[in-house]
C-alpha cells in the first residue's frame, strides 16, 4: 500500500531529528501492527499536524482521534494553525471516505512530521502519513 506523495506546499524539514533513510522503531498505534514496528523514514516535513474526529463521506461510523492530518491537507485554512474544536474540510485521503469530510480538531502538534515505510502482516506500507517525532525512537 502506497500513501502517495506529500501534499503540495508542505515544507521539508531543514534539520530533522530523523533524516530520510533513517531506520527507526514506531511508537504509534494508528494502524494495527504499527506499534514497535521497524520503519524507515521516507520524508520529514515542518508543519502542524492535527488529530481529528470526522464522519466519513460514505456514511460509515464517526472516526475519533484520527492521527494525523497536516495543515496542508485541510481546505482553505491558510498558514495559521487550527485550534482544538475548529472545523475544516479535509483534502487528505489516507483512509476510505476521508477526502471531503469535515473534521473537528481534537489535538494539535507543531514540529517535524514524518512519512514512513514499514511492514505489517507481510505487507509493505510506503509513505505512510503521518507520524510525529514523539511517536518514533531510534532503531539502535
Amino acid at each position: 500500500m502506497d500513501g502517495g506523495p506529500a501534499p503540495e506546499g508542505i515544507e521539508k524539514a531543514a534539520d530533522p531529528r530523523f533524516p530520510v533513510g533513517t531506520d527507526v522503531i514506531l511508537k504509534a498505534d494508528h494502524m494495527p501492527g504499527m506499534m514497535n514496528a521497524p520503519a524507515t523514514i521516507a520524508g520529514a516535513f515542518q508543519t502542524t499536524a492535527h488529530a481529528v474526529d470526522y464522519e466519513p463521506t460514505d456514511g460509515a461510523a464517526v472516526v475519533e482521534d484520527h492521527k494525523w492530518v497536516v495543515q496542508e491537507e485541510l481546505q482553505d485554512v491558510g498558514d495559521q494553525p487550527l485550534e482544538v474544536g475548529d472545523d475544516a474540510v479535509m483534502t487528505a485521503d489516507h483512509m476510505p471516505a476521508m477526502k471531503g469530510a469535515t473534521a473537528t480538531v481534537s489535538q494539535v502538534w507543531t514540529g517535524t512530521v514524518y512519512m514512513v515505510d514499514y511492514q505489517v502482516d507481510g505487507m509493505t506500507m510506503t509513505n505512510h502519513k503521518w507520524v510525529v517525532e514523539d511517536e518514533i525512537q531510534p532503531a539502535n
